[in-house]
């Protein structure tokens, strides 16, 4: 979920409730001035909310740019400005290690991923829909299952829950992305709390962060099998 608006307020509840696990993606150069009255429940939400919501909430917050910019239309000294300053205000109001983004507007480029990295990103998503369960082929550009608007997602949800991987050793992974405003704007705020009801509470579906499910990959990637598949051996 993106942006960092007061929607996610709500949003988080309906996932607490349910024992669902989500990254939410801040634009900490953005935030609503402290000394701004709301005169609705809209927008985007201050720094002292966003700190009370997201620390300690047992879900990611991770870099979505500075200033919600074109990764692709700025300068290299710029970009680094935009990711790594986005970084730093994030892991110093929540007390984390930040590892993750989502590019704004979806924007990215051979150079910008490069940037990335060399500003600690080891992975980042796009938003094109796969109507697919598998897992990231390139942690640089994650694409999703769908959006939560997607007309499929109960369809999708019904299939995840219900039908075996094709291959006994295979995992599935549904990945739903999306911004929380937009249950405002939709007034369907039922869409995704029907959804998080079905899919949530269930023994054999790990719940997982971006970051853990990146971390999850690169450490069975990292483990080393005999040639005859026998024995295995996890690096320290």
């Amino acid at each position: 979920m993106r942006d960092g608006v007061v929607q996610d307020i709500r949003l988080i509840d309906i996932f607490n409730k349910n024992g669902l696990k989500a990254t939410f993606n801040i634009n900490s150069g953005l935030y609503l001035p402290e000394d701004v009255t709301r005169e609705k429940f809209r927008g985007r939400l201050k720094r002292s909310e966003a700190i009370a919501l997201y620390k300690d909430s047992g879900h990611e917050v991770a870099v979505h740019g500075l200033e919600h910019k074109f990764l692709s239309k700025l300068k290299p000294t710029e970009m680094i400005h935009e990711v790594l300053e986005d970084r730093r205000r994030i892991e110093e109001d929540f007390g984390v290690i930040t590892r993750g983004m989502t590019y704004a507007y979806s924007d990215y480029s051979t150079e910008a991923i490069e940037v990335l990295k060399q500003c600690g990103i080891v992975y980042s998503r796009a938003v094109a829909s796969t109507l697919s369960f598998a897992f990231p082929s390139n942690f640089w550009a994650i694409q999703p299952t769908c959006h939560h608007a997607n007309d499929k997602l109960m369809e999708l949800a019904d299939k995840f829950v219900n039908t075996a991987p094709r291959y006994p050793s295979g995992n599935w992974l549904f990945y739903v992305w999306g911004h929380s405003y937009e249950f405002d704007d939709r007034d369907n705020w039922d869409v995704i709390e029907r959804f998080a009801e079905y899919i949530g509470g269930k023994e054999d579906i790990w719940y997982a962060t971006n970051i853990e499910l990146h971390d999850y990959v690169r450490a069975y990637e990292a483990l080393v099998v005999n040639a005859d598949t026998t024995l295995v051996y996890n690096p320290p």
